[in-house]
């Protein structure tokens, strides 16, 4: 309040003069709040810059929380710039509006996440962009298939639900090759990493531009946060990706930003024990009798087992039981039904295990080669005896089958 002014109690207490001194250093970053910022002067609010990060101008445009995160995110991902978005889907959104116009083609492999291959179908159809299925463990298929109009290729590693591991730096030399060879715009390569999560392997090493997370899985860790990032080591691109991003006014909650900044320090420890457990339960999965096949990067016989073996250094919380074809979907959503400690919900990642059967042929455009059920399986952090006992007592539904 200005000299020898007065106010009333509601005016002083918004307009308050106390500044609590600075130096203040914690554990866990401090969680800013803010729609609006202020600025000093007209001169700093026409100036003041927050593309590189060296100022705040708007709640939508960062805080320190949302800085931090994104530069933490960056470095498990080992990259140099990651913008955040408010979930997985967000973020293949984000990839897809800033790389594509009218005109262009999208090649998504087969097997990609569900809603990736949906927005392309219907938000992307409707602006007139078309979109191709390549076969994953094929990179001949996708160098057939690449025009001179694909502008963006999907990856995927490893594929969604049936968790086909392909060979990364082959499919990106096929789209390096192509830029080799044409002088249009560029092709660009995303990566859905949220399986890798930047610890199974280095996506940028392989030589993808873009590697997007669901945050909601790994980063957060405790099943109850919804958010997603990209991010790359290229600045062009990246300030392309922040300008979409601003325009579409994509924001993240600063508890939100919260929460996934807890779960980061312990995200190597948790990856590592539910990898190990997922490990032990898919072996165990594979000599069942009941089961016709069991599909995880680690498992030799698993498709792509080879390239996994060269390329990653660890394996995520996910396998997928394909179930002998005699024993037919209502035995099947039995079994799972039966379960006690594998909770029937979507997502993966957090501390608690969850299951759900899938129709594989009606996901995909090219043939499944199993006729069985497939039922996929997330560990979460149980005692892997305890999880196994889970399993076995609920196979009694198939008792006479």
């Amino acid at each position: 309040m200005g000299q020898g002014m007065t106010a009333s109690l509601s005016t002083r207490l918004i307009h308050h003069a106390y500044t609590p001194p600075a130096g203040f250093e914690a554990v866990a970053p401090g969680v800013h709040k803010a729609s609006t910022v202020f600025f000093g002067n007209v001169q700093e609010l026409r100036e003041r810059e927050w593309r590189d990060k060296s100022g705040y101008t708007y709640g939508l445009h960062g805080t320190p929380t949302t800085f931090t995160l994104e530069e933490r995110i960056a470095t498990l991902e080992g990259g140099n710039h990651c913008v955040l978005v408010p979930s997985g889907l967000a973020a293949v959104g984000l990839v897809d509006m800033a790389c594509l116009r009218q005109g262009d083609e999208l090649l998504v492999p087969d097997n990609a996440y569900g809603p990736n291959k949906a927005f392309a179908e219907h938000e992307l159809r409707a602006w007139g962009i078309s979109t191709r299925y390549y076969d994953p463990m094929d990179p001949a298929d996708l160098a057939r298939l690449i025009t001179p109009a694909t502008r963006l290729v999907w990856l995927e590693a490893p594929g969604s639900i049936t968790l086909e591991y392909p060979d990364l730096p082959a499919l990106v030399d096929v789209v390096r090759r192509a830029n080799s060879a044409c002088t249009a715009r560029p092709i660009f390569t995303a990566l859905d990493n949220t399986w890798g999560a930047g610890i199974a392997f280095q996506a940028f090493d392989l030589g993808v531009d873009m590697s997007m997370q669901a945050l909601t899985k790994y980063p957060s860790g405790g099943a109850d946060v919804l958010m997603g990032s990209v991010v790359t080591r290229d600045p062009a691109l990246h300030q392309t990706l922040l300008m979409t991003h601003m325009r579409l006014g994509h924001g993240v909650g600063a508890n939100d930003a919260e929460l996934v900044l807890r779960g980061l320090p312990s995200v190597a420890l948790r990856y590592a024990a539910q990898d190990q457990t997922t490990r032990a339960l898919a072996g165990w999965m594979q000599q069942r009798p009941e089961v016709a096949a069991v599909l995880h990067p680690a498992l030799p016989g698993s498709p792509g087992h080879a390239h996994w073996a060269r390329d990653a250094t660890a394996a995520a919380c996910l396998f997928s039981a394909v179930f002998k074809p005699e024993l037919g979907q209502p035995l099947i959503d039995a079994f799972c039904d039966r379960l006690r400690l594998f909770r029937l919900g979507w997502s993966w990642a957090g501390p608690i295990s969850l299951c759900a059967p899938y129709d594989v042929p009606a996901i995909r455009q090219r043939p499944w080669p199993h006729a069985g059920c497939l039922v996929r399986f997330a560990v979460g952090l149980e005692a892997a005896a305890d999880l196994q006992a889970d399993l076995e007592q609920a196979m009694a539904v198939f008792s006479g089958h």
